[in-house]
């Protein structure tokens, strides 16, 4: 019940900027939202929670020009565990980066993946791009998993997956990421459903 309630606060959010323009491509933009969020293993809440989470987190560093202008960093959150990866000049840029999305409202969870280095080239964030998608596509033809459960980042070439899972699919996965070309390194995120009351952890 709680899930349809937030499911219908959210249709009115992702139509209304649709229906300025086509009706049909808000229907069809609106039915593609209702599937994904009906298919997603998190509550709609938690869905909404992490698109501000990542929101809130850009905005926050966005307003630290200095520190915006010598880092280069991307937040990705889910279930409210939150990965911070990406580079960053210093240590103490580093350490302000981490600051600024542990005082984001909602964070549950801060994995620090950030590289001590210069901001990465558009080439080297083109391929880490590439191989996220090769990865998904893999996922996606896999029967025995629903690429819906699980987010992929590539940075610098190291994968992170992040999801809520049980231990098999994680291990499904982690095989097929760590089989796709390009990937150095793969780093578990997982959340795994058959132990959600707290025990949770990052799986190298």
């Amino acid at each position: 019940m709680k899930k349809r309630l937030h499911l219908l606060l959210l249709i009115p959010l992702v139509g209304a900027p649709l229906l300025q323009g086509c009706a049909p491509a808000a229907v069809t933009a609106t039915t593609t939202v209702v599937s994904t969020v009906m298919a997603d293993r998190r509550t709609t809440g938690a869905i909404i929670e992490d698109e501000a989470i990542e929101i809130k987190a850009r905005l926050a560093l966005a307003d630290q020009k200095k520190l915006n202008k010598r880092v280069h960093i991307n937040f990705n959150s889910f279930n409210t565990w939150v990965l911070v990866s990406g580079e960053a000049l210093t240590e103490e840029d580093r350490q302000a980066v981490i600051k600024l999305v542990k005082n984001v409202e909602k964070v549950t969870q801060v994995y620090d993946e950030i590289t001590i280095a210069a901001p990465s080239s558009l080439l080297s964030r083109s391929a880490d791009s590439v191989v996220s998608a090769k990865i998904k596509a893999k996922l996606i033809a896999e029967r025995d998993l629903s690429s819906l459960h699980i987010k992929v980042i590539t940075e610098n070439g190291v994968t992170f997956l992040m999801g809520l899972v049980s231990r098999e699919e994680g291990e499904i996965a982690t095989e097929i990421a760590r089989r796709t070309g390009g990937v150095q390194k793969v780093v578990k995120l997982f959340e795994y459903r058959e132990s959600l009351r707290g025990n949770k952890g990052a799986n190298p």
